[in-house]
C-alpha cells in the first residue's frame, strides 16, 4: 500500500475543496482495503474511505486521521451478471456494459465517481437507479469484523438511501454485483420524459444501447454535469440537494405557498413517492426562490448550466461553498417552506 503523510485531499474531490489528512493510504486491493481499514480500528483512527470523490465536501481543516483512497480495480462479466471491483471507475464500467449489448445501467453514463459509492447513495439519474440491476454488494462489516455479503432487499435501497448510508461507520464496500439484460443491442426501456424527447421516442420505448447512453451523455454536459477540467462548472458533486419527498399535508402546505408566491395558476412538480407522500423538485424550488443559474459573486456560485450544482469557480474555500448552500438553503425554506437536504457527504463540517 502507499501511504503518504500531510497528504492533500482536495485533488481526490471533483470540487477540488478541502484541507489535507494527516495520512493518506492507497489501496489496490481487498485484502489491502481490509487491512487498513482493520489497523484504523485496532488503533482507534478515525478513518475516511474515498472512492472517487465526486460526492464528498471535506473541510478545510482537513481530516484528521486516516484517508483510505480505494483504488481496486475488476471487471468481470459473465452472461448477463456482472461484478465490478469498488473501485472501478462507474463511467468507463457503463460503456463496457453497453458494449457488451446489455441494458439495464446506460442512463447512468456519465456519472462520475466510483462503482462502490453507487450502492450507498443508491445512485440515480435519467429513469434508472442501481437498486434495479444491483443483486448482492460484497462489503467488509468493521462491526463484525467480516466480509459480508448482502442481498439487494438486505441493502435497504430507497430514492438516494441504503442500508451503508444510514450507518456510514459499519460497511467498506468492496465489490458490486449486478444483473443486467440482453435484449438484443437494445435498451432498457426509456422512462425519462427528457431522454425521451432527445431520442425522438415515447416513454417506455427501447432505442439502440450506444443512443441511449450518448443522448444522456450530451443531456448531462449541457448540464455541466460530465467532469471537464477546463469547465468549471464541472467542478462540483453534481446534484447538491436532494428532491424534497413530501408527506401529503406537507405537499398541501406547500403547494398553498407556491400559489401565494407564483400565482393562481403555478404547478410545482409533482410526482408520486409511494403511498402519502409525493417527490417535488429541488432544482425548480431553487430557481423559483430566486437562485437562477450562475448566482453567487464569490469564488463558489450556482452553475451556469444547472441551478442544482453548486461549483467551485477555481479559488473557493469549502467555507465559501457551504455559505452558499445555506444562503439557497434558507431562500427555499423561506419562499416555499422546503426545507432541502444536501446530497454530498460532509467531512469536518456541516450545513
Amino acid at each position: 500500500m502507499q501511504e503518504l503523510h500531510d497528504a492533500p485531499l482536495a485533488p481526490l474531490t471533483t470540487f477540488r475543496l478541502g484541507g489535507p489528512a494527516t495520512r493518506l493510504v492507497t489501496a489496490t486491493t481487498d485484502d489491502e482495503v481490509i487491512a487498513a481499514v482493520r489497523e484504523a480500528d485496532d488503533s482507534g483512527t478515525p478513518l475516511l474511505v474515498i472512492g472517487g470523490g465526486s460526492n464528498l465536501v471535506i473541510g478545510d481543516k482537513g481530516f484528521d486521521g486516516t484517508a483510505l483512497l480505494v483504488a481496486t480495480r475488476g471487471f468481470a462479466l459473465d452472461g448477463t451478471r456482472l461484478e465490478l471491483a469498488a473501485g472501478e471507475v462507474w463511467t468507463d464500467a457503463v460503456a463496457r456494459t453497453v458494449e457488451a449489448g446489455l441494458a439495464g445501467i446506460e442512463c447512468l453514463a456519465g456519472i462520475p465517481g466510483s462503482a462502490g459509492a453507487t450502492p450507498i447513495q443508491n445512485v440515480g439519474a435519467y429513469g434508472q437507479e442501481v437498486s434495479a440491476t444491483i443483486t448482492e454488494v460484497v462489503a467488509y462489516d468493521r462491526r463484525a469484523r467480516e466480509t459480508v455479503t448482502l442481498t439487494n432487499e438486505e441493502c435497504a435501497f430507497s430514492y438516494r438511501h441504503s442500508r451503508f448510508k444510514a450507518d456510514p461507520e459499519r460497511y467498506v464496500v468492496l465489490r458490486v454485483r449486478f444483473a443486467l439484460e440482453d435484449a438484443g443491442g437494445l435498451s432498457g426501456p426509456i422512462r425519462y420524459a427528457e431522454t425521451a424527447r432527445a431520442l425522438g421516442v415515447e416513454p417506455g420505448d427501447r432505442v439502440p444501447l450506444p443512443a441511449a447512453r450518448e443522448t444522456v451523455l450530451k443531456l448531462r454536459a449541457g448540464k455541466g454535469m460530465v467532469l471537464d477540467p477546463e469547465d468549471h462548472d464541472t467542478w462540483s458533486a453534481g446534484s447538491f440537494f436532494t428532491n424534497p419527498i413530501l408527506t401529503d399535508e406537507e405537499f398541501a402546505a406547500f403547494h398553498a405557498r407556491v400559489k401565494q408566491r407564483l400565482g393562481a395558476d403555478a404547478e410545482p412538480p409533482a410526482y408520486p413517492a409511494g403511498e402519502g407522500r409525493t417527490k417535488t423538485s429541488a432544482a425548480w424550488l431553487i430557481d423559483k426562490a430566486g437562485f437562477t443559474k450562475g448566482y453567487g459573486a464569490g469564488p463558489a456560485r450556482i452553475s451556469t448550466k444547472h441551478t442544482l450544482a453548486l461549483t467551485n469557480r477555481g479559488d473557493a474555500t469549502t467555507e465559501d461553498l457551504l455559505a452558499l448552500a445555506r444562503e439557497v438553503v434558507a431562500g427555499v425554506r423561506e419562499a416555499f417552506g422546503v426545507t432541502l437536504v444536501n446530497e454530498p457527504v460532509t467531512v469536518g463540517v456541516s450545513l
